[in-house]
């Protein structure tokens, strides 16, 4: 269990692993794999503070699948697990179930 509590609009989302077949059924080396853009909400800030000095209210909650984009936030590494920390707007989508 991470521990972290983001500020403001940032949230930390645990990066889900990459796909190891192709659509297909082609099992992918490490080498070919790409960047994962997925994962799981595992904490979300207060929200973002208007010029007002009101919060908004986050869109995205704990336990949510998200995807964001390759190259967007701050990956951090815990206890071997994969973490990123972004802001709100960088998220792309939520994943409907």
């Amino acid at each position: 269990m991470v521990n972290l509590k983001p500020l403001d609009d940032r949230v930390v989302v645990k990066v889900l692993d990459a796909e190891e077949k192709t659509a297909g059924g082609i099992l992918l080396p490490d080498t070919a794999k790409e960047k994962p853009q997925r994962g799981r909400v595992t904490a979300i800030g207060l929200g973002k503070l208007t010029n007002e000095g009101k919060r908004m209210s986050m869109t995205v909650a704990v336990g949510d699948e998200v995807v964001f984009g390759k190259y967007s936030g701050s990956d951090i590494k815990i206890n071997d697990e994969d973490y990123k920390v972004l802001r709100e707007s960088d998220l792309l989508a939520k994943v409907a179930k």
